[in-house]
């Protein structure tokens, strides 16, 4: 028996050794650390390549900020050369700046951002300021579009690589560590950098960038299981006075006094230390990509000996080559969950999204409709999930409206004919139903004027509008001009007048909008309409002093007109004033059935016009815009009121007004007319262009039924001149001359025209 004993104790203690042995030649499981840095976080691509090349297999990831988005990239599957790839066609700039394509605005919401150069949370008759620049609107898009292969992942160990991140409760202050969840949301809070981006909401948490409690989360990295770890180091030091020249750098720096404390001692707890040389380049630096992700493959080549010795300790057999990760462009979105519509209806939300159920679309159309839900500024942030269910993917929309419902709105302009103004406008969202607008113009200046607008979108379908416009302005024109189209005494010492017209267009409507670009309307629409001069001096010396105003001015229309209209507009042009791109279609028909005639010469009549243009790019920063215009009366009707008059240089003028170069503003009338225009815009610098215009027209009475609109033009003008994208609006000076008189002029626009 006690040989038994002997011998089993010492097969015992050998298999104890044995198993001592290997454990001990257990490969070693790798964490990766990727910290915050903003812009210079693209280092961590350069890294990751050479780590690839070396052979290390990494077996956990956790990150911050950017560290997150670029270790979550990683983690679902692609590589470094394929980040590299992403990154390097991604224009950062457009993502953050959030701003939403003009394609997404219908063209209520058109007319308002093209008319407003400030706009201001005005809650209780208090001026508030907006919580951030930028909703993450298109960077949260993006990470949906790059990460949809893993999108039923709910557990990030699950994913190829373990990942995990890092937020931070804004309300508390203290960590939050994202494991779970949908990816795209977690890493979207994990980078939200307080006053750049809005915050985000996880589970009842508002979060903001992980950075500000734990920007390097090696910690969390050794919970996992990490025997070794790499870290990639790209936070900044702290800067001199000299480099806070932005909010920005003011908010890194604070943030900064603790995260270069903690690096002390993170920085000797990681195995493999890398710290790009990245001091040259700013948090915002995301035009300078190429050189950022240089500096990190260049940091990480010199520890390559011991990432080689880590690899050969880790000893796995090289894996076979995946398949490529291809991003998604189409999927089928069989159902639609909407939660936090609290204010805004499903019709209006789904009518907005623009697609149908159970159809497979691109990701782009869905992609347009988020952009057409955030044009609206009726949301803070639109989070959605898209998820399996077995025939095809669910869409959760999360939305969190925004509370501000009223808007005090300013702007500022100064052209050649309604001189200078000043509006404030204020809007008011939910005025009387859930899906609704109002809002009011109060324009101050040389010439007092509003526009008042109510708005009911219903999305596909038919919406419903009110919109009330009072014009007022005054011009020298050729007094031979008023005679040939109103009855008026012959004054032949007076070659020029001062004409006064005076606009007020009060009109109610159905509209129906196909994807934001397309619009049917349909509407009543009573004007008044008052052209009169104080040239012509009618005074009566007898008359009593209260009739002095009424004796001086001389009226050559004074009416009231009720008609019906109808509009079909097409409109992808991507900009109001420098489209680079796109097409436009704008028509109009109306039928006048009724007036108060003030010259006892009315008949029912009806007047079209259409416009037609199209922008074709020639070359870099080159484009052509060509359009073709016309206009007919349609009627035996002896009204001259609505004949179109061309002349002068502007947008959103009224009646029937039309502009054109060459000829100042009022200068040619009939009650027809065919235009051609063509521009060239050179974009010679970021905002700024370089412009030649010219347009050619034949205008007279009449002038389809007698076959000459298709004649020699009579009229054509040119102009040269210079635009600038300012924050006011467009600035634009042009020199404008014609051959057929001596009558060169400059046009001076600045802001946006309203």
């Amino acid at each position: 028996m006690r040989h038994i004993a002997v011998t089993m104790a010492f097969v015992l203690i050998g298999v104890l050794g044995w198993a001592q042995t290997a454990d001990s030649e257990a490969p070693p499981k790798v964490g990766l650390v990727l910290s915050g840095g903003g812009a210079k976080g693209l280092a961590h691509i350069g890294a990751l390549k050479v780590i690839e090349e070396a052979g290390v297999k990494v077996d956990y990831i956790g990150g911050t900020s950017m560290g997150a988005i670029v270790g979550a990239l990683y983690a679902s599957g692609y590589s470094a050369k394929e980040l590299d790839s992403i990154f390097r066609v991604t224009d950062f700039t457009k993502l953050i700046q959030d701003n939403v394509p003009r394609g997404a605005k219908t063209f209520y919401e058109k007319e308002d951002s093209e008319r407003y150069a400030l706009g201001l949370p005005f809650t209780n008759f208090n001026v508030t300021f907006p919580q951030a620049i930028s909703g993450g609107q298109n960077i949260y898009n993006e990470l949906v579009r790059l990460l949809f292969h893993v999108k039923d992942v709910q557990d990030f160990s699950k994913l190829p690589i373990p990942f995990l991140c890092i937020g931070t409760n804004v309300e508390t202050g203290e960590e939050v560590l994202l494991d779970h969840g949908y990816l795209p949301e977690a890493i979207m809070a994990s980078g939200t950098f307080p006053s750049l981006f809005e915050p985000s909401e996880i589970d009842g948490d508002i979060l903001i960038d992980g950075g500000v409690v734990n920007n390097y989360p090696i910690d969390k990295i050794k919970a996992l299981g990490a025997d070794m770890v790499i870290g990639v180091d790209v936070q900044h030091n702290l800067s001199t006075r000299e480099s806070l020249s932005s909010a920005t750098e003011i908010l890194l720096q604070i943030n900064n006094y603790r995260t270069v404390n903690d690096m002390k001692k993170k920085s000797e707890e990681t195995d493999i230390y890398i710290r790009p040389d990245i001091d040259e380049f700013s948090v915002i630096d995301f035009g300078r990509s190429k050189e950022i992700v240089a500096s990190g493959e260049a940091a990480a080549r010199t520890k390559i000996e011991a990432l080689q010795t880590l690899a050969s300790e880790q000893n796995y057999a090289p894996e076979p080559k995946k398949e490529r990760i291809y991003a998604m462009d189409s999927l089928i979105i069989n159902r639609l969950i909407i939660r936090g519509n609290d204010r805004y209806t499903r019709g209006y939300i789904k009518g907005k999204l623009r697609f149908n159920l159970a159809e497979k679309i691109a990701f782009d159309q869905l992609k347009q409709g988020i952009n057409n839900l955030s044009a609206t500024g009726n949301f803070k942030a639109i989070r959605y999930e898209l998820v399996s269910n077995g025939l095809g993917t669910d869409l959760i929309l999360k939305l969190k409206e925004n509370p501000t419902k009223m808007f005090l709105k300013l702007s500022a302009h100064y052209d050649d004919l309604y001189k200078s103004a000043a509006l404030i406008n204020l809007t008011k969202k939910n005025f009387l139903m859930r899906d609704d607008v109002a809002s009011f113009d109060f324009i101050l200046g040389d010439h007092i004027r509003y526009n008042m607008q109510y708005y009911l979108d219903k999305g596909y379908y038919w919406s419903f509008g009110i919109n009330s416009k009072f014009t007022d302005f005054d011009e020298d024109i050729n007094f031979a001009l008023i005679r040939s189209n109103f009855d008026v005494p012959n004054a032949s010492n007076i070659r020029e007048i001062s004409l006064d017209v005076t606009d007020l267009t009060n009109q109610i409507y159905l509209q129906t909008v196909l994807r934001e670009e397309f619009a049917g309307t349909l509407g009543l629409e009573h004007r008044f309409l008052r052209f009169s001069t104080r040239t012509l001096n009618q005074l009566d010396p007898d008359a009593p002093d209260d009739s002095m105003e009424s004796s001086e001015r001389t009226f050559f229309e004074n009416s009231n007109y009720f008609s019906t209209f109808g509009k079909i507009t097409l409109d992808t042009y991507d900009d109001k004033y420098f489209p680079t791109k796109g097409l436009l279609f704008d028509s109009d028909f109306h039928f006048y059935i009724l007036s108060s005639d003030f010259n006892n010469n009315f008949e029912e009549f009806s007047v079209g016009k259409a416009r037609l243009g199209t922008v074709i790019p020639l070359a870099h920063n080159l484009s052509f815009n060509v359009e073709a215009e016309g206009g007919l009366k349609f009627g035996t009707s002896a009204v001259t009121s609505f004949d179109f008059v061309l002349g002068g240089f502007g947008n959103d003028f009224v009646n029937n007004f039309i502009p054109f170069f060459g000829y100042d503003f009022l200068s040619v009338i009939g009650n027809s007319f065919v235009k051609a225009y063509g521009r060239l815009d050179y974009r010679f610098a970021p905002k700024n262009h370089l412009l030649f215009s010219a347009n050619f027209a034949n205008v007279e009475d009449d002038l389809f039924r007698t076959g000459n609109w298709f004649t020699e033009p009579s009229f054509t003008g040119y102009g040269i001149g210079y635009g600038f994208e300012s924050f006011l609006g467009p600035i634009q000076v042009y020199y404008s001359w014609t051959p057929e008189i001596n009558n060169d002029s400059i046009f001076f626009s600045v802001g946006y025209w309203f």
